[in-house]
């Protein structure tokens, strides 16, 4: 005979996957599947089948901790991104592509465009191939209810993402080569891997360092790059090269192996358009032991600095408490 906590525990990765991707976040989507096991585990009757129940559940649990977490992220300092997510511990052959198109970090920011009920039920229909009977059960509306917001979800999602996208093998092989030029601080090599119009964004929420709102552009951004990489590697730290929400990325750690940051490269039509960065310390415990940013920070450009004096249209300032690290 399976046990319930048995028959569990074969549904968790599913259970976890469903809710991190309504609400972003590891931290709470572990509190979720924890809070489904102890109302399963208080059930007097045994469900006709276990793994609609438990996702209904998850489901529910995880559009009510959305609905308050809205009003965190409102005010939350700088931009919010998803918590990094090195590896989904759920897996289908038969939706891999699903699974994957979801995961990333660009996919789960247009995910908060939409309301708590439209992510809910996308994840269940579009990402996780839910039938809108399970659907509607999950999240307490009708079915015919049910199309109608996986329609608008669909709109949302679709207007959002771009035309063209690499396919994954491209992707590897030219992340591997940015990150590359990207320890030799290489500014032409780097600069021609960038979009143009190429974004480099953090979320530090105030905490950490953070970018300043001007570094877009492929000249300015591969000066920055080689300004702080080369440097922060002689101090000892390590650009360690991981899939960073389904995407290629990497993870920094200092000299005592403890994580720094996490980077999330979105490649589209052959070159880098958005580098995101998440520095946030309250976001990082679950990827490792978590260093001090600024004080990585602090002796990275005192390094720069003493190899390279600042010119003036070169100067690195980070003022603690601002939670802003600046090239200009």
């Amino acid at each position: 005979m399976v046990t319930r906590a048995e028959r569990f525990e074969q549904l968790r990765p599913l259970l976890f996957s469903i809710a991190y991707r309504v609400l972003g976040s590891v931290g709470e989507a572990e509190d979720a599947v924890q809070e489904t096991w102890l109302r399963y585990d208080a059930s007097p009757t045994e469900p006709t089948s276990t793994k609609s129940f438990l996702s209904a559940v998850v489901t529910r649990i995880s559009i009510d901790v959305l609905r308050s977490a809205r009003v965190r992220r409102e005010e939350y300092v700088g931009p919010w991104f998803p918590e990094p997510l090195l590896a989904d511990p759920y897996s289908d052959p038969e939706r891999s592509a699903e699974l994957a198109d979801s995961l990333s970090m660009a996919a789960l920011l247009l995910l908060e465009r939409l309301s708590p009920l439209e992510r809910a039920v996308f994840v269940l229909r579009e990402v996780f191939g839910f039938g809108f009977g399970e659907v509607a059960a999950a999240v307490g509306r009708s079915e015919a209810a049910c199309r109608q917001l996986a329609v608008r979800a669909r709109r949302h999602m679709d207007a959002g993402r771009p035309r063209f996208e690499a396919d994954r093998r491209a992707r590897e092989e030219l992340a591997e080569r940015f990150f590359d030029a990207f320890r030799e601080g290489e500014v032409d090599g780097l600069r021609a891997l960038l979009a143009a119009d190429v974004r480099l964004v953090g979320d530090g929420g105030g905490k950490a360092p953070q970018w300043s709102t001007h570094f877009a552009g492929a000249e300015n951004v591969a000066r920055l790059l080689a300004a702080l990489v080369p440097p922060f590697l002689r101090i000892g730290g390590l650009v360690e090269p991981r899939p960073v929400n389904g995407e290629p990325g990497a993870v920094l750690r200092d000299r005592d192996g403890k994580v720094v940051g996490t980077w999330a490269l979105d490649i589209v039509d052959g070159q880098v358009r958005t580098i995101r960065t998440v520095i946030n310390p309250d976001k990082l415990g679950h990827v490792g032991p978590v260093a001090d940013a600024w004080a990585v920070l602090r002796e990275t450009t005192r390094v720069a600095a003493e190899a390279h004096p600042p010119r003036t249209d070169q100067v690195i300032r980070a003022t603690p408490g601002t939670g802003v690290a600046e090239v200009g």
